[in-house]
C-alpha cells in the first residue's frame, strides 16, 4: 500500500498512520502526486521545507481542502551506522527537543495560506530515530556526515489548526497587546529569532499587526 520510493521512512510511517481503509494513497490529482486522497480531503506530509510545495498548495485549494501534515520532534535518537555494512555503531538522545514553534520555520514560506478557507494544518509532535552515516557525502555543517532515514518511533502528540484564529491562539494568553518580539519569545520560551518568523508569518497571514514602536523593536497587536 505504501509507496516509499525517494522518501524517508517518516515519511511512510506517517502516510500509513493517516490512511483510512478507502483512501488512496500516491493517487494523481491534476498534475500531483498526492500523499493521501480521502473523501473530504487530500492529505500532504511534508516532511521538508515548505517553499518546495508552495506552488503545489496554492494550485490544489483552488478546487480541494488540502490538510498539510508536518512533524515535529520532541525527542530525537542519534543513530550511527556503517558506511560498507549499515552495521549499527551507536545511539545516543538528542538534546534537542522541538515544539510546536518551530513549524513557524517553513510557515514562513508559505504565509499567505493560512487565510485560506480549505486549508488546514497538523502538526505531529513525535519521537524520531536519525540515522546518520559518515560517507563523507554529507553536509559541512555535520563534517560531512549523511542523514540516510528518519524513522517514526511514536507519535506523542497532535496539534490541528483548522482556523486562521488557532494560529494566534498559540500566542501565550498572558501576553497583552501589543508586544515585542523578545516579549513572545520570553513568554513562549523560544528563540527570539523564531518569534520573528512566528511574527511575519502572522503579519503576512493579515492576523497580527504593527501598531507601536518602543525604540528598535516593532510592538505587535492581535489582529482580532
Amino acid at each position: 500500500m505504501i509507496g516509499t520510493m525517494n522518501e524517508m521512512s517518516l515519511h511512510a510511517a506517517l502516510k500509513e498512520f493517516f490512511y483510512e481503509p478507502g483512501d488512496i494513497v500516491e493517487g494523481k490529482v491534476g498534475n500531483y502526486v498526492i500523499d493521501v486522497i480521502q473523501d473530504n480531503r487530500l492529505v500532504e506530509i511534508q516532511t521538508g521545507n515548505f517553499s518546495g510545495i508552495r506552488d503545489k498548495l496554492t494550485d490544489l485549494l483552488h478546487e480541494h481542502s488540502v490538510h498539510l501534515v508536518y512533524p515535529v520532534p520532541v525527542e530525537r535518537y542519534i543513530v550511527k551506522v556503517a558506511p560498507e555494512t549499515g552495521e549499527l555503531l551507536g545511539r545516543r538522545k538528542s538534546p534537542k527537543k522541538g515544539t510546536v514553534y518551530d513549524v513557524f520555520s517553513e510557515l514562513v514560506h508559505i504565509p499567505t495560506v493560512l487565510q485560506e478557507e480549505n486549508f488546514s494544518l497538523e502538526v505531529v509532535m513525535v519521537v524520531e530515530e536519525q540515522l546518520r552515516c559518515f560517507d563523507g557525502k554529507g553536509s559541512w555543517r555535520r563534517r560531512g556526515v549523511s542523514i540516510i532515514d528518519r524513522r517514526l518511533v511514536k507519535v506523542v502528540e497532535r496539534v490541528k489548526f483548522g482556523e486562521p484564529s488557532d494560529f494566534v491562539n498559540l500566542i501565550p494568553d498572558k501576553l497583552s497587546d501589543p508586544f515585542s518580539n523578545k516579549e513572545l519569545a520570553q513568554a513562549a520560551k523560544m528563540p527570539v529569532t523564531q518569534a520573528r518568523r512566528m511574527t511575519y508569518t502572522l503579519r503576512k497571514a493579515k492576523l497580527l499587526k504593527i501598531t507601536d514602536k518602543r525604540g528598535n523593536e516593532l510592538l505587535h497587536s492581535r489582529s482580532f
